[in-house]
């Protein structure tokens, strides 16, 4: 096995590095995992070519020593470009672009409105710049794809200074794993395009969006990931006059807010128990009704969502579960179809059950309004071929 030409695609958060190196055919690919940075407890998880599995100790170890150590282990590969992934583009990234100093720095200023994520992002581009300062780097934002939405999917109903000042709107995230699954469905589907689909990225995070021949109309999270679906620990929607209603009753401050809705609500909230689904799933099926209404709630609002995005569609072609949620969950997918009910939806819910670790396929009935898809993302390798295009590779 060799690799050719390969990319290197980084996605650098607060504590971890996950890293792919991709091969141009995108054929033969070496990944790992950089985790508990800055702790005494810190390593990288390395998976060879040959599929041989090594772990380095890198203990108390920075982003910079980790991406040192990640580089050296890749080095005989010779990657000829580097391929981050960004949560925040703000206003003026509507796709991926090569790193200049006019672009990190503007990935450090959008720190305001992804301050758990851009910092640690533009971490791992100083760091590759210091270690290699001649190769070329892309960076590939999250929000990047949803900025095809119009202003009607995008504006908030607040004051227009806020969004000319202060670029208050919603921008949505999980971009590229939209952008991939949509793309691949499109791919499979025998119906004649332009086709519109409904994509479901379910997992720890979640969204959903509404795409209609290739382009993102509508989307569920919208000036950070908090806003839509019910998520492992997030809550998703909730009313905005929830905030001053716990400061006004609990004294609660804005920061231990922002801490309950972020981290200990959604999944984990609900049970009480974990925001792993399959945790809640065991948990329910062993009579927990803590953990029967976390599923019902998740399964309803997931619905509703799925439904409400409809609208944004001139064409409805299908929807498309994918994430680790919507990849395995046989029965969550069900739950979620039977809560829209008056769509003609139409599933072979034995095919639907065969359709987990990585199985893609469809499970529509043929007389169905519209197709079902479960299609694993591969957000690294959109990442590598976004990378490539602009640098024109």
């Amino acid at each position: 096995m060799t690799l050719e030409n390969p990319t290197l695609v980084l996605n650098c958060g607060s504590s971890s590095i996950k890293y792919a190196l991709i091969s141009a055919d995108n054929q033969t690919r070496i990944t790992g995992l950089a985790e508990n940075l800055g702790l005494d407890t810190a390593r990288i998880k390395h998976t060879h070519l040959d599929g041989e599995k090594q772990e380095v100790n890198i203990a108390g170890g920075s982003h910079k020593l980790a991406l040192q150590k990640i580089l050296a282990l890749l080095e005989q590969y010779h990657p000829i470009a580097v391929g981050h992934r960004v949560v925040h583009g703000g206003r003026e990234f509507s796709e991926a672009v090569e790193v200049t100093p006019h672009v990190l720095e503007e990935v450090k200023r959008l720190k305001i409105l992804a301050p758990l994520h851009n910092p640690a992002n533009a971490l791992g581009i100083e760091a590759v710049n210091a270690i290699y300062p001649g190769l070329p780097q892309v960076v590939v934002f999250d929000t990047a794809f949803h900025q095809t939405m119009p202003p009607v999917a995008y504006r908030y109903a607040i004051p227009k200074a806020l969004y000319d000042d202060e670029c208050v709107r919603r921008y949505g995230f999980h971009g590229t794993s939209h952008a991939y699954v949509s793309e691949r469905a499109s791919q499979l589907t025998e119906q004649e395009g332009p086709h519109g689909w409904i994509t479901a990225h379910l997992g720890n995070g979640c969204s959903a969006t509404a795409i209609y021949d290739g382009k993102s109309l509508d989307t569920s999270m919208g000036i950070t990931p908090l806003e839509g679906l019910m998520m492992g620990t997030r809550s998703g929607d909730v009313d905005p006059g929830l905030h001053i209603h716990l400061k006004r009753t609990l004294d609660m401050s804005l920061e231990k807010i922002d801490t309950m809705l972020n981290k200990q609500s959604g999944l984990l909230g609900v049970s009480g128990l974990s925001n792993d689904m399959r945790t809640v799933e065991q948990a329910a099926d062993e009579g927990n009704e803590d953990a029967k209404l976390a599923l019902e709630l998740f399964s309803y609002r997931a619905g509703k969502y799925l439904a409400s995005l409809s609208c944004a569609l001139p064409t409805f072609t299908g929807i498309v579960f994918t994430g680790g949620i919507g990849e395995n969950s046989v029965s969550m997918r069900r739950s979620i179809l039977e809560v829209m009910r008056h769509f003609n939806i139409q599933a072979d819910y034995d095919k639907n059950a065969e359709l987990v670790r990585g199985a893609e396929g469809n499970f529509h009935l043929a007389d169905s309004a519209v197709e079902l898809w479960v299609i694993p993302t591969d957000e690294e390798y959109q990442i590598a071929e976004e990378t490539r295009a602009a640098l024109n590779l």
